[in-house]
């Protein structure tokens, strides 16, 4: 049989009534789990395990797996675009993915163009699946086997290429760019060893022995930064937030981001089937390459609608292209696709090689429903931009009581510890003041974040080359990427020094 065969065939399975409902009670629960800054898709998932095995227990096995898969796959790609919505209308990332969002979604909000930011972000969502669903269809094989090549050299290399890309989210100095990336990288060793077991950084304080929780860190910058900034500099709305009149984007603002919207699809999906490297680095790395393409980069941050159109439309694809590995390969690219791996197995199904061979209602069925849970958050999410919009204008009495009750409610709902509100406040106040004297936190947080990837991969291609360093340079991906790392440095460190020069020489 043909790939549209059995793509049909999928559909006939998705279609399915009671797959329908699986599907529509999945992207609404992950849509309430991306909002909730906390939760997460991969904690909403693995909760709904044992709620979904419950739900299927009179069915034959099969169908079991399917429906289940469906509704913990729809949680998935759904809280992909539920993370969008605070980001934009609070400034507080419900997903690490989603950080990037913030960044021009949230200046939008202000300007009274949150519905703009808010629709375009659905849209985006909604192309984004349909890419990912035309390409796990046809290119799943061939570029699994792509991604199989790559070994700890190329990861380390990549990531490395990720966070000297970082330098497009400079703001104004590369050099408070770098100082941020690095102090993310400090940050991300705090915690016990994986390899040795040696604490480190910790100073005898046991909550530091895991590490610092991601969303904590985001949080407190993003979210309560913005809270002291409004309560110190006494900002209000007046003034700032025009009237929402519109909810859908102009036609202008859809030319604008129809290019981000498509090659951020592209890029988030490629990115996405990278085992590890996840639509987090997939949102950051579309963002860059808008800027970097912009006739006016400057406009980044400013509120331009292809900051919030291209991340937006990276993530979602990013966790589409999460599948390939998982489906194909047996190789879960995160901790989100770990868990859909382990909800499969529970049901006697391996996915790996065989999995269309023997389980093709099962992988189909799941490719299909992907198709038909992102229609369903379009039309849900659409007529809802409205009233999410509202928000924004709601007046600062309000408003920052809510942004700290979500922040503290998330924080302590994953680590259900009273160090890690201690540790919010304290990122807040940083969060303030790192903003106010142009520090950007975007790099920090990618530091953070890339981090522990960086370390175990750069030790694990190490350890295979026996402690030989040249083994970044001998392989040809690796040293292609870290070549691009320097040149990516080197170029505005380079074009700012001739501008310097040619400036003196009118001057003269």
């Amino acid at each position: 049989m043909s790939t549209l065969q059995y793509l049909m065939q999928g559909f006939e399975t998705a279609v399915q009534w009671y797959n329908l409902i699986f599907a529509f009670v999945g992207v609404l629960i992950g849509t309430a789990v991306g909002v909730l800054p906390g939760i997460g898709p991969m904690s909403g998932v693995a909760l709904l395990i044992p709620v979904t095995a419950s739900l299927t227990s009179g069915l034959p096995p099969e169908q079991a797996a399917t429906s289940s898969i469906i509704l913990l796959a729809g949680v998935y790609y759904g809280a992909m675009y539920g993370g969008s919505t605070t980001s934009i209308l609070l400034n507080t990332p419900g997903e690490s993915s989603s950080v990037v969002t913030a960044l021009d979604g949230y200046q939008m909000a202000k300007q009274g163009r949150a519905g703009s930011a808010l629709s375009i972000a659905a849209i985006g969502s909604f192309v984004a699946g349909i890419v990912t669903l035309v390409a796990l269809a046809f290119l799943a094989k061939p570029l699994s086997t792509v991604a199989l090549k790559f070994g700890p050299a190329e990861y380390f290399s990549l990531m490395v290429l990720g966070l000297c890309a970082v330098s497009g989210l400079a703001g104004k100095s590369i050099t408070k760019a770098l100082i941020m990336t690095v102090f993310g990288l400090l940050l991300a060793t705090i915690g016990m060893d994986n390899v040795s077991g040696v604490a480190r950084f910790t100073y005898n304080i046991p909550s530091l022995y895991q590490g610092l929780e991601f969303l904590t860190i985001a949080v407190g910058l993003f979210a309560l930064g913005e809270v002291f900034k409004t309560i110190l500099e006494r900002e209000t709305n007046e003034g700032q937030v025009a009237k929402i009149t519109r909810i859908l984007p102009t036609k202008e603002e859809l030319n604008e981001s129809s290019g981000p919207i498509v090659r951020g699809s592209l890029l988030g999906f490629f990115i996405g089937i990278l085992p590890g490297a996840g639509a987090t680095l997939a949102s950051f790395f579309s963002y860059i390459v808008e800027k970097k393409i912009s006739k006016n980069p400057s406009k980044f941050g400013q509120g331009t609608i292809a900051g919030v159109a291209a991340p937006e439309s990276a993530n979602n694809a990013a966790s589409g292209g999460a599948m390939i590995p998982l489906l194909t390969l047996g190789i879960p690219g995160s901790g989100t696709t770990a868990i859909l791996m382990g909800a499969l197995i529970m049901y006697n199904i391996q996915p790996g090689p065989l999995l269309f061979e023997e389980h093709p209602q099962v992988a189909w069925g799941l490719i299909a429903s992907m198709f038909i849970g992102n229609l369903m958050l379009l039309i849900l999410n659409m007529p809802l931009v409205r009233v999410f919009a509202k928000i924004i204008e709601t007046p600062p009495k309000y408003l920052i009581p809510m942004i700290i009750a979500i922040s503290i409610f998330g924080v302590y709902a994953v680590q259900v510890s009273i160090f890690d509100l201690g540790l919010l406040l304290v990122c807040g106040v940083a969060g303030y003041f790192l903003t106010k004297h142009d520090y950007p936190i975007a790099p920090l947080v990618l530091g953070l974040v890339l981090g522990p990837m960086i370390e175990n991969n750069m030790r694990r291609a190490l350890t295979i080359s026996n402690g030989q360093y040249s083994t970044f340079f001998t392989h040809p991906v690796s040293s292609i990427f870290l070549l691009a790392a320097v040149i990516w440095i080197l170029i505005p460190i380079f074009m700012k020094l001739r501008g310097k020069k040619v400036i003196i020489n009118v001057e003269a």
